[in-house]
């Protein structure tokens, strides 16, 4: 009956339940490229390894904690005694990584990168240790890393991101090893390339526009800018750095992170009672912070959607509405037949659920057209997870099942008599 019901009314059928087919077809086609987006993002995290520590003067956990501003502006920076400290006195720790240059640190330096009448656009130059290969897990495509001795000997020598390489040397089939090159104002020798890193959600954002360089060269080069007055052991030498330990493996990072912390705390002479005035962050930490920022995005989504789910429902309850008021005398042969109130209740609450289930359905099959459809056309990476649909075609029925009870519950009150002198 309540297919019936659809067939011989279908034009009003269809703009009745164009507000829940827009509802789901949101709910299914943002759910498809947020969760595709969350995926790659996460693979992206995790490449970073689990026994990475990160330590910062100020990052998105000092936001996402709520750290005032102005607090981390008077924060001391970070220095290579740091580095070294964590180094020799946490036994937790295998190895550290100073690293100077990376974007939010202060300066980060754009340079062009010269090979003869080639050049590249600026691109991020790094200043690390011999560690960065090892620590950041980066694999090369070809040559070497730097050693600690080209570092400690202040050695310009340059390992290449794809971006570089790709610009300067793969449209003529050279080998880069052992070319000169020029970053900025310095020359130096091409001693390996790194290997494409991978984009997150496909896209690239520039994640192989850098080049890496010793940070004994990079303070040469650039000076060491930024400087501000540090605290304690700290004083006169704090340096704008990013330091990156790795944990021994089988130890707990947990163990590796609070050692580092001791080490830092003591360094910068805080109290007990004081607050950290420096960032550690792990693999596990930036991945809890976004699964806040997802969470809050899909919970954005799902009121945003809901909106039109509202506009639909309000359109089938104003059409059941209009069909109870059009089917009076029906109803009133079924009640004077022995129809009792459940079953004309349950009649009009079929339809309503029939109707807009249908419009889900719908929903469904046209969001993940146009994910997949974003898929193909752009690359972006989407997900389409079974209880994205369950979600869909459950919000669908109950909206026809919420907004389609006034409709029936009027409709199972009618009296028979009154029904069937209805003109």
């Amino acid at each position: 009956m309540a297919l019936d019901t659809v067939r011989s009314n279908k034009m009003r059928s269809g703009l009745t339940v164009l507000g829940v087919v827009i509802g789901i077809t949101s709910i299914v086609g943002m759910t498809a490229m947020i969760r595709g987006f969350d995926e790659s993002l996460r693979d992206s995290i995790r490449a970073i390894g689990p026994n990475i520590i990160t330590i910062q003067r100020a990052g998105p956990l000092s936001f996402a904690n709520g750290v005032e501003f102005a607090k981390i502006m008077r924060r001391p920076n970070l220095s290579v005694s740091d580095a070294r400290a964590i180094e020799e006195q946490a036994p937790s720790v295998r190895l550290v990584d100073i690293q100077l240059g990376i974007p939010g640190m202060a300066p980060p330096q754009q340079q062009r990168v010269f090979y003869r009448d080639l050049r590249t656009r600026a691109l991020l130059t790094l200043g690390t240790t011999e560690n960065f290969a090892t620590g950041s897990s980066l694999p090369l495509t070809m040559g070497r890393f730097f050693t600690g001795t080209e570092v400690q000997y202040r050695k310009n020598v340059v390992v290449l991101g794809q971006t570089p390489y790709q610009a300067l040397f793969a449209p003529a089939g050279v080998d880069p090893i052992g070319k000169v090159v020029r970053v900025g104002a310095e020359r130096y020798t091409v001693i390996g390339v790194f290997d494409k890193r991978p984009g997150i959600g496909g896209f690239n954002a520039g994640q192989d526009d850098f080049v890496v360089i010793p940070f004994t060269s990079y303070q040469r080069q650039f000076g060491l800018r930024g400087v501000m007055v540090g605290r304690g052991n700290n004083r006169g030498q704090a340096v704008p750095i990013q330091i990156a330990a790795l944990a021994r493996e089988g130890v707990d990072t947990k163990v590796a992170i609070e050692e580092v912390r001791r080490i830092m705390r003591i360094r910068h002479g805080l109290r007990l009672d004081d607050p950290d005035d420096f960032d550690v962050a792990t693999q596990d930490a930036i991945l809890g912070l976004w699964d806040q920022i997802s969470q809050a995005t899909f919970l954005a989504l799902i009121v945003v959607s809901s909106i039109a789910l509202m506009v639909g429902g309000i359109g089938v309850m104003a059409i059941m509405s209009i069909s109870v008021t059009e089917r009076t005398r029906e109803i009133g042969v079924r009640k004077a037949l022995g129809a009792r109130r459940g079953e004309i209740l349950f009649q009009f609450l079929m339809e309503a659920a029939f109707l807009t289930s249908l419009g889900g359905v719908l929903g469904i099959v046209l969001g993940s057209a146009i994910g997949w459809a974003i898929h193909l056309i752009s690359g972006f990476p989407i997900s389409l997870p079974w209880w994205s649909f369950a979600i869909g075609l459950g919000f669908s029925a109950s909206v026809g099942i919420f907004f389609g009870m006034y409709p029936a519950v009027r409709a199972s009150r009618l009296d028979p008599i009154e029904a069937l002198r209805y003109e």
